[in-house]
């Protein structure tokens, strides 16, 4: 019972933070029917800039409050990392919108090689460490045969992934902007004629998606302690992976998947191999979809004639 519940942790700190990055694939399909993969490259990118403003503050200008660094840091890569994603968006995605449906996808692919070649020129193919945040440690039960315990990185970062969805929930279904991105997600066409501006919704909603995926790259450079400039793909993968699972196109659906991915890895590597996590959370994907295409909180999508 004590590995379970260890494990119970595990995963749903993991998943959190598959569920940020997936908001931000889900939202960009929504809305333009387009799949970044580039994103996840974002999301690497995000965690180097978060290691980069952490150096300078404690090592150079030696701020020595790790909390106080920390939000500073969370504020500044969410800021930088929705510049480059603009940026990204003007140049290679806006350009080929009108174009045929490959087009973007290929745009998408060759901007994730251009992020994943350009950090590791920069930074060097070597793991990049920080010293150890909020290491702190709560045993919640003791003296068995296995300690179950809880750490605040933990808690923050499932905290953290709530307050987010709870925001950006609200963000899309009570304010203008979420009502500009639904009528765009409906027809961009018909929102374009009835006076939304339809390039500043989408240019929007890549700079929400990749504050986002900084969030994720700060918890996840501070739950680690180490960064590489492969680590773009795989979560970038599995947080595709849990945006379909959830059904693309919904943020709680994104922030479920999420959290499915990662209990499944976690619990999968637990009682059987830990060699084939990945191989299991990908047949849990086959498996929902032949049975639930659009995934488990998605809508069937309606063909327009």
């Amino acid at each position: 019972m004590e590995v379970f519940l260890q494990q119970l942790i595990n995963g749903l700190t993991l998943g959190s933070i598959y569920g940020l990055i997936a908001i931000g694939y889900t939202m960009v399909f929504g809305i333009i029917g387009m799949v970044n993969f580039a994103h996840g490259d974002v999301f690497m990118l995000s965690a180097f800039i978060a290691l980069m403003l952490f150096v300078v503050l404690t090592q150079l200008l030696g701020m020595t409050s790790i909390p106080l660094a920390f939000v500073i840091v969370l504020i500044g890569a969410m800021v930088l990392t929705a510049l480059w994603n603009w940026a990204i968006e003007r140049v290679a995605y806006r350009p080929l919108r009108g174009s045929f449906r490959l087009a973007p996808l290929i745009s998408a692919i060759g901007m994730s090689i251009f992020l994943s070649n350009f950090v590791q020129v920069v930074q060097g193919p070597r793991n990049k460490t920080i010293p150890p945040m909020f290491d702190k440690v709560i045993h919640l039960t003791t003296g068995g045969t296995y300690d179950v315990t809880l750490s605040l990185k933990q808690i923050l970062i499932v905290l953290v992934t709530a307050v987010l969805l709870a925001g950006f929930w609200y963000l899309v279904q009570k304010t203008s902007l979420g009502r500009a991105q639904r009528a765009c997600e409906q027809d961009r066409r018909m929102a374009a004629l009835l006076g939304i501006d339809v390039d500043r919704t989408i240019s929007l909603t890549f700079v929400i998606g990749a504050a986002l995926a900084a969030v994720a790259g700060v918890l996840y450079m501070s739950y680690y302690g180490v960064v590489n400039f492969s680590d773009g793909f795989i979560p970038g993968v599995k947080a595709f992976t849990a945006a379909v699972l959830g059904g693309i196109g919904s943020l709680p659906g994104a922030v479920l998947g999420g959290l499915l991915i990662g209990l499944i890895e976690v619990f999968w590597s637990a009682y059987f191999s830990s060699d084939y996590k990945d191989v299991a959370a990908f047949s849990i994907l086959a498996l929902t979809l032949i049975f639930m295409p659009s995934g488990l909180l998605g809508r069937p999508e309606i063909e327009k004639v």
